[in-house]
């Protein structure tokens, strides 16, 4: 097992063949799926021949980058994935980040937890300048996640079916789009170690 990063309850290593299971049962949660397809589950050949081989090249095409599989430190029971990696290879300092955790773990802090350790990494070793994150504008657990890590609200956009389509990780049609803005979220190096002498 290769251990990217760990947390006082988390530990983040990389996908394996192994997880097609783990991210099968996390999408077919209706609630962890209702802001990203009205519910319902991703289809088991898109996550095995497309999302997860995604993840597991991602190591490679981004290195020290990644899509992670999230376990809980105490009993190595998988809880989700963290994902942290450049959206654009001609911006290597300007990282993507997302998330998403099994319904049982909600609430209980595991989100915020990954996500600042993420972000730690990314400007403390990794040459990261810029980190941002998008979700939809009622997802608001989501919201408030960015919010505890230090991101702020910079933008709201309308995103379209063949957008999303066109990343080949969402199963949607035009029944299950929402009728909504998506927001996007940021944080700066800069503002970064701001928050982080305030706090010290």
């Amino acid at each position: 097992m290769q251990v990217y990063l760990e947390t006082g309850r988390l530990m983040l290593r990389r996908f394996t063949t192994e997880d097609g299971d783990n991210l099968f049962d996390l999408d077919s949660d209706p609630e962890v799926m209702r802001f990203l397809s009205g519910g319902n589950p991703t289809p088991r050949e898109l996550i095995q021949n497309h999302i997860l081989p995604a993840f597991m090249r991602s190591y490679e095409e981004y290195p020290g980058f990644g899509v992670w599989a999230a376990t809980e430190k105490a009993s190595g029971e998988f809880l989700g994935w963290f994902g942290f990696k450049p959206d654009d290879a001609d911006r290597p300092g300007d990282i993507v980040l997302g998330y998403r955790l099994c319904r049982a773990v909600w609430g209980q802090g595991y989100a915020t937890e990954g996500v600042r350790a993420l972000i730690r990494k990314g400007f403390t070793e990794l040459g990261v300048q810029r980190v941002f994150a998008t979700t939809y504008q009622d997802n608001l657990a989501s919201r408030r996640v960015m919010e505890k890590a230090g991101l702020k609200l910079v933008r709201t956009y309308r995103i379209t079916l063949e957008e999303l389509q066109a990343t080949g990780t969402f199963h949607v049609s035009s029944e299950d789009l929402w009728d909504g803005d998506d927001v996007e979220y940021e944080l700066l190096k800069a503002d970064w170690e701001r928050q982080e002498a305030a706090r010290t």
